[in-house]
């Protein structure tokens, strides 16, 4: 049984959240799937992403299971409700 809060922080502009186990660092999640497969590795054998989405263990911040940013910024990169888009780099084509 899990004692400690899981945590998935608000998403960073890598492209992903971090995962904090109380204090301890699990990782970085890029996807509902990565923080599933962290949970599991931490003894929560046999959930799936939907009871990862609906459990009551995990303290979501800057945006609950359906928000992840996509890798590579942009503008349409973030979902997170209030939370501003990375800046958007111009490059010059040759």
């Amino acid at each position: 049984m899990i004692e400690r809060p899981i945590i998935v922080e608000t998403p960073c502009g890598s492209g992903g959240r971090n995962i904090h186990l109380g204090d301890e660092f699990l990782g970085t999640a890029y996807s509902l799937h990565d923080l599933t497969v962290f949970l599991q590795c931490i003894g929560l054998v046999g959930w799936d992403e939907l009871d990862v989405a609906e459990s009551d263990l995990i303290e979501w911040r800057g945006g609950g299971p359906e928000v992840w940013p996509c890798q590579g910024g942009g503008s349409d990169c973030w979902a997170a409700p209030d939370e501003p888009a990375p800046p958007v780099k111009k490059t010059k084509h040759a």
